[in-house]
């Protein structure tokens, strides 16, 4: 429609989530319109962060070196591992700035309609923190949707079995909720209120 270099770059902005057709057209027409300098930062943190933005050798959360800040930080709690879906989750519970341990990101959850086992979500990177000795408590902070719980269940299981202590978060978080739109407050409370499973 307005020619190909531009409705490839909408359609290339339909990739970010929420962003419809229109969304994306206004999107480029203004970075191209109006804030060309803006674009050209855009395009240029995006070749940076992508080449180099990898995954945290420990927790898997998103970072641009070997240990993210997190799991380099000695002052943090290595006893207990808080395990979230996705970074989103893992920066909206350090948002809520009462946790004080660790963390170990699936990047996503368990799905065999989609073919996504626990080989895909590195629990077996998970399962050899846990027999190192040192995780006392292992927190379940996965979404309260279907699959969230049946991956929670199913890590549940392999950490009872390994004699660590489990708890699942509860009070504060809708069902069907995702933890990456629930605000500070709500996520403090259902850490502080979290139970055993």
């Amino acid at each position: 429609m307005y020619g190909n270099l531009i409705d490839q770059l909408i359609d290339s902005l339909r990739v970010l989530p929420g962003v419809g057709a229109k969304s994306a057209q206004r999107m480029a027409l203004h970075l191209l319109e109006r804030d060309r300098v803006g674009a050209a930062r855009l395009a240029e943190m995006i070749v940076e962060s992508v080449e180099k933005v990898g995954r945290c050798g420990e927790c898997r959360t998103l970072t641009e070196h070997e240990l993210c800040a997190i799991c380099s930080n000695s002052r943090r709690l290595p006893e207990q591992i808080c395990v979230v879906e996705n970074p989103a989750d893992l920066y909206a519970i350090e948002q809520a700035g009462s946790f004080r341990g660790k963390y170990f990101v699936l990047l996503g959850h368990l799905s065999p309609i989609d073919g996504i086992g626990p080989e895909q979500l590195g629990i077996d990177q998970l399962i050899e923190r846990l027999k190192s000795g040192v995780v006392s408590e292992l927190i379940l902070a996965t979404n309260l949707t279907v699959e969230g719980e049946a991956t929670a269940h199913f890590i549940a299981d392999k950490a009872k079995a390994l004699g660590v202590s489990v708890s699942r978060i509860a009070y504060g978080v809708p069902m069907g909720g995702e933890l990456e739109y629930v605000d500070g407050g709500t996520l403090n409370m259902a850490l502080q209120s979290r139970k055993s499973l």
